[in-house]
């Protein structure tokens, strides 16, 4: 393994930092040091220049398709990052000269970036401190500071600053290029405007110095998608100066536009960034951080007391990412695959949100997963349409989603093949249909966590109905087995291509359609006027009959004699490759140097937990026993090359009481995108992953679970944990929960609520609280 550039201190569980500088291993920070506030995302880039960087900065909801061959996909919209350093006529580089006392480190309370060092070379000797953030006060606002002390000789500066519209998404272009202009002779702007999808972006930056008697001139430059103000200074010996850069971002998609025209967003723009100039850096980055504690931090605190003080730090990481990627400001958009940090996925959304992420935010912010749910029910129209296309009814969701009606806009060709050079294609987005239900079951948890009867009745229950009526549509009769099967698939197991009967596929259709008739006759008997709604719009009455006459002919496969549960109808008779050697290495997708996936499809070898999920999701399915031999038979075939795998299983382990194998995983799970492998997280970071670190923590050890609509709580701490504290929102209450190995006790916070009692199950007995009471349970 190589050696880490990371470092983390035991007193430290809210930073993150690199140790040292190395040109080679950039894009690991770029993309776990990423700032945002789910408008706004920008990768780390540094502000100098280095061969092998990647900047990048995205606007969620802004999809633009570069040509009719590639699939839609979020733009690089212009840097505003990047600063030229010329100093006595050498441009900064820390691959010259010594660097001491390098630090680049991350505040995930505050949503902080700094950097430090002390660079000298030939007649330079310098101390710089480079701070950052995007502020979630201002879903528009990014603020740049740098201040230089120069500890040598008298020292010229050049400063070559502004916007640059030079960059691509991996070579593709998305803009068209507008005006650029000096306003008022400090404020920079451009405008651009997407190629396709035709959206206008206003860009504007202005810079600020702390003694601008240092200036000797300066001047403007404008050129082909760029434009930049030039800065020349001295510093005399033990002299400092300080530079603030404030920059800001508008769209004509923006909500809180009151108009859309580009002339309007370059007037509010200029005006708000003018206010912002005279309020200054530090005021406005108090006031992000005041704003990262009161809309995240101060309601839902989690504490975990651990003998390993990253268990506290990844859980911290883990939220802060989940909170600086998702569109919390607009119900149209969501949460990408990597976030808002980097171009991998193309800024597409897949069901890592529905079953990985949006857990998070249903138990702990209900109104952010609301939205979440409002693009899956603004995606209807795409479902729809994919649905047509495939000569389906109802609605397939696509596997990876965009704009809400856009459809599917999952790629068609990937990797190459090893054995043939030619691309691999993707059927991601031809046959991996389980999307469908994973989307109603999200949709489900909600309805169960919240009780939020209005989206239930408006979005929630139409989105349950109209992807069952995908599944009975789906259905295909064998008639000599006069049974009902779903072939041609791929699982959870993207190992797996073209195959029949995929377990978790077959058992979440038929929890789809079962949970499809209780809702119609629920709300057939109790809510009249919502059934003859959703009756007319969808032809309720015919598919009932649908759904009642097939559910119960629905192949659903069951374990075979040592209780394995197949995973479809032909990978227990494959063949079974030894995948030690693969399991060792720290990189993922290895296995693909010596077969292809034609072969890899032949044999016992699962890409992330598929029959693992299946038991997770659906545990009151299938017995104790069943679960444990197909645990056992499961786990050394996974190669674990999804980042979706590790969390799964850790949550699994702990159910079936495996705790000191669940911590492993956990360790192992939490370092996907924090762990010394340098090359990790190159194209982003892993959201789902992270998503995945909550759920090990609160429903994997913590034992909190939403099964049939009922709250259950069931701690299994770890040896190395004394205590687990959270906090959740369960149909509007807020509840502490503080558990240790001996008990748990759960506390009713709200003051506003004092009629209501919270049910929970936990051992199989059921407790009550009241509202502002306490109930402590031994274990």
């Amino acid at each position: 393994m190589m050696k880490t550039l990371m470092e983390y201190q035991q007193n430290q569980p809210w930073i993150i930092k690199e140790n040292s500088f190395d040109n080679n291993f950039l894009s690991k920070c770029e993309s776990v040091f990423a700032l945002g506030n789910g408008y706004l995302g920008v990768r780390s880039a540094f502000e100098e220049n280095y061969i092998g960087e990647k900047r990048d900065m995205f606007v969620s909801g802004t999809f633009d398709r570069f040509d009719k061959s590639e699939v839609t996909e979020l733009p690089n919209v212009p840097d505003f990052i990047q600063m030229e350093f010329v100093i006595n006529g050498r441009n900064l580089d820390l691959n010259l000269g010594e660097i001491t006392q390098y630090s680049f480190s991350l505040n995930l309370k505050t949503g902080q970036l700094i950097r430090h060092f002390i660079w000298k070379f030939a007649d330079i000797h310098l101390e710089f401190n480079f701070r950052r953030f995007v502020s979630f006060d201002d879903l528009h606002l990014l603020g740049q500071e740098v201040t230089i002390r120069n500890l040598g000789a008298d020292t010229s500066f050049q400063l070559k600053s502004g916007i640059d519209g030079q960059l691509t998404n991996s070579g593709s272009q998305h803009f068209a290029e507008g005006t650029k202009d000096q306003e008022k002779n400090r404020i920079l702007q451009m405008v651009s405007t997407t190629a396709q999808s035709r959206i206008d972006f206003v860009q504007s930056t202005i810079h600020d110095f702390s003694d601008r008697s240092l200036i000797d001139k300066t001047r403007i430059e404008i050129s082909r998608r760029q434009i930049h103000k030039l800065y020349w200074f001295h510093l005399k010996s033990n002299r400092s100066i300080k530079i603030s850069k404030l920059s800001n971002v508008y769209t004509s998609i923006d909500r809180d536009l009151n108009q859309k025209t580009v002339e309007y967003m370059i007037s509010v723009s200029a005006n708000v960034l003018n206010f912002d100039v005279q309020k200054g850096f530090d005021y406005l980055l108090k006031k992000s951080a005041l704003a990262w504690e009161e809309k995240v931090w101060r309601d839902f605190p989690i504490e975990i007391k651990s003998i390993d003080f990253t268990d506290q730090l990844a859980l911290n990481f883990a939220r802060y990412h989940l909170h600086i990627m998702v569109p919390k400001h607009d119900g149209r958009m969501s949460i990408a695959a990597k976030g808002l940090s980097g171009e991998g996925y193309k800024g597409h959304t897949a069901w890592d949100t529905d079953i990985f992420m949006l857990p998070y935010f249903t138990m702990t912010y209900p109104e952010i997963a609301r939205k979440l749910l409002t693009y899956r029910y603004l995606g209807l129209s795409g479902a729809h349409k994919k649905a047509a296309l495939n000569h389906y009814q109802g609605a397939q969701y696509p596997w990876e989603s965009a704009w809400p009606s856009n459809g599917e806009v999952a790629p068609v060709w990937g990797a190459a093949d090893i054995v043939t050079g030619k691309p691999t294609k993707i059927w991601s987005g031809f046959i991996e249909q389980h999307i469908s239900s994973d989307v109603a079951f999200g949709v489900k948890q909600y309805i169960d966590a919240t009780s939020d009867l209005r989206f239930a009745k408006f979005e929630g229950y139409e989105m349950i109905f109209d992807t069952a009526k995908f599944w009975v549509s789906r259905l295909e009769y064998n008639a000599v087995k006069d049974r009902y099967e779903i072939n041609n698939v791929v699982g959870p197991d993207e190992y797996k291509e073209h195959v029949n009967n995929n377990a978790f596929t077959n058992y979440s259709a038929a929890w789809n359609i079962s949970t499809a008739i209780k809702v119609y006759e629920k709300i057939k008997q109790q809510d009249s006027k919502s059934f003859d709604r959703l009756n007319k719009k969808l032809g309720l009455d015919k598919t009932y009959r649908q759904w009642k006459e097939k559910l119960p002919k629905l192949y659903l496969p069951k374990a075979n004699k040592d209780k394995i549960l197949p995973q479809d109808d032909s990978y227990l008779s494959k063949k079974i490759l030894d995948l030690t050697p693969y399991l060792k290495d720290d990189a993922v997708g290895t296995l693909f140097h010596d077969y292809n996936l034609d072969q890899v499809n032949n044999m016992q070898i699962t890409k992330q937990a598929d029959v693992i999920l299946l038991f997770c999701l659906f545990e009151n399915i299938f017995s104790l026993g069943i679960q444990e031999a197909s645990w056992d038979y499961y786990l050394p075939k996974t190669m674990h090359d999804s980042s979706l795998s590790l969390s799964t299983h850790v949550v699994l382990a702990v159910d079936l009481g495996r705790n000191s194998e669940a911590y492993q995983l956990f360790q192992k799970a939490k370092n996907i995108d924090l762990g010394p492998y340098m090359n990790s997280s190159n194209d982003g970071i892993h959201a789902a992953s992270l998503g995945g670190i909550w759920n090990s923590v609160v429903e994997g050890f913590g034992g909190l679970r939403v099964i049939d609509g009922k709250l259950r709580i069931e701690p299994h701490l770890p040896k190395e944990w004394d205590s687990l504290d959270y906090r959740i929102n369960w149909h509007g209450a807020k509840l502490q929960i503080s558990e240790t190995k001996e008990d748990f006790t759960v506390t009713f916070l709200n003051s506003n609520h004092l009629n209501q009692i919270v049910e929970f199950m936990s051992k199989g007995q059921k407790y009550q609280v009241k509202a502002k009471g306490s109930l402590r349970i031994k274990l």
